[in-house]
């Protein structure tokens, strides 16, 4: 759009030239298209700021508009579902568990032989979508707020710099003026010299008086128009010291110095506050890494059932916890960008792209360390071939570790690949181990207090087998 008024005002000067030339020796109509040729670009120049006010309609209706079609269209297409991106499972590992324990039950109790090991029924395969309605939400909120996030920080780095401007406008003002020119035709002459961002609103102030404003009310137009509170303060002082005795070019000189000292404040304010910033960043950095540590080391010994003794049946293990971290790491990365923003620089609307720079590092590491390894994990199938046929006491681990044989998709042995072990409804196992180069895995069981059927769950991405272990009761 600024290139549009931009290049509207060139054809408009550039007709208006041709016309003055076509005149020839007539000084009245010189004079007019000259007029008209002010008169036309003031109105340019008067649409062009309107348009900088107006820029907010399309930062932000716009996005959302996008955002709102963005997750309309995944709905559509099946491309969001689900919670985490992943379908939920018919039935929990408690359930199944329990399912098997009652069956053995009454496989005992008819005298019918117990099964040693059960395989997992086949599942059929559905397209899992791409991203889950939490995901799906994150990513519109980012495509709907970055671009206003963008232009606010732009525009708030322009508004410093016709600050800075401003202060050598000023004081070429009271040096024009020290030359003996009145406010009016100082303003009137530094409109025809370059003043940087500032040329286009001191043109339409000097516009203003050619058409009869009074210098007051165009310079608070003037000020209105670029947009900055400190601008606006030493604007009215400027006007009341015009009104004021004494040497006015020395007042407006002083207004110059002392609102470049302001804005030097500002600018020493804005560094010290930005080693909070630096804090903020680092924290939410300790946070992910926290999280990992926590899904990666702590949480697998306490889902896998080694924690029976303090959470009854382990109820723990059904908890989905990369989501939760994911939730708990991404809600952080929101409220504390808003408040690096109110912090740092006063307003939590320039918070806002700190909350993109740090919701988007925090999806893309979130999505690494929690569900990288679910997502590339190979492959296989699962085999147990030793250690099944056994029977354990209860509260003690087995005499021979269970071993599961892992095999790539042409049914030869694959080596290196780590399974993930769980026992339901009690006990502890292995949490995981990494198969041989013979595609063999072993696994330590102990298991659970309470008599009954204990089932040993290996896994390895979307494949798994179990292996039912009967305890019996100890004796004194």
């Amino acid at each position: 759009m600024v290139g549009v008024f931009d290049r509207l005002k060139e054809l408009v000067s550039g007709l208006a030239g041709r016309l003055s030339a076509e005149g020839g020796g007539s000084g009245g109509l010189r004079s007019s298209v000259g007029g008209l040729r002010e008169r036309i670009s003031f109105e340019v120049e008067r649409l062009h700021v309107r348009h900088d006010l107006k820029r907010e309609y399309f930062t932000v209706v716009v996005p959302f508009a996008v955002a709102f079609l963005f997750i309309a269209g995944a709905l559509l297409l099946g491309v969001a579902g689900g919670g985490g991106g992943e379908e939920a499972p018919e039935k929990s590992d408690k359930i199944s568990a329990y399912e098997e324990l009652m069956r053995q039950m009454e496989a005992e109790e008819a005298g019918i032989p117990l099964p040693v090991e059960t395989e997992a029924p086949p599942v059929e395969e559905k397209q899992a979508p791409l991203l889950g309605y939490d995901r799906l939400l994150i990513v519109a909120f980012l495509v709907a707020i970055t671009p206003y996030a963008i232009d606010i920080t732009l525009q708030k780095r322009r508004l410093k710099k016709k600050e800075e401007i401003y202060t050598e406008f000023l004081f070429k003002l009271s040096e024009m003026m020290r030359g003996g020119l009145d406010p009016i035709k100082s303003v009137k002459e530094l409109a025809k010299s370059d003043i940087g961002v500032l040329t286009p609103h001191i043109r339409m102030a000097s516009n203003e008086m050619l058409y009869g404003r009074s210098f007051e009310e165009a310079m608070r137009r003037m000020s209105a128009s670029i947009g900055s509170d400190l601008i606006r303060r030493y604007t009215e002082l400027v006007i009341q010291s015009s009104y004021s005795g004494g040497s006015v070019a020395d007042l407006i000189l002083k207004s110059s110095e002392d609102m470049r000292s302001i804005i030097n404040l500002e600018r020493e304010k804005e560094g010290a506050l930005s080693q909070f910033t630096l804090i903020f960043y680092f924290a939410q950095g300790i946070i992910v890494f926290i999280s990992y540590t926590l899904n990666s080391s702590l949480l697998p010994f306490l889902t896998g059932g080694a924690t029976g003794d303090l959470f009854g049946e382990n109820e723990i293990q059904n908890i989905d916890f990369p989501n939760g971290f994911f939730h708990l790491i991404m809600i952080n990365a929101l409220f504390g960008g808003l408040v690096i923003g109110k912090i740092s620089e006063g307003d939590v609307r320039y918070g806002l792209k700190h909350v993109v720079i740090l919701m988007v590092g925090c999806y893309v590491a979130a999505n690494v360390l929690f569900f990288g390894a679910a997502e590339t994990a190979p492959e296989v199938t699962i085999d147990l071939v030793g250690g099944g046929d056994v029977e354990g006491l209860i509260g003690l681990p087995l005499a021979e570790p269970l071993v599961f044989l892992v095999k790539d998709t042409g049914g030869n042995p694959a080596g290196g690949v780590t399974v993930s072990f769980s026992i339901a409804p009690g006990g502890s196992v292995t949490q995981s181990a990494a198969s041989g180069d013979d595609g063999r895995v072993k696994v330590l069981v102990t298991l659970g207090d309470v008599p009954g059927t204990y089932t040993v769950t290996a896994k390895v991405g979307a494949a798994s087998r179990t292996a039912a272990i009967v305890a019996a009761g100890g004796g004194e």
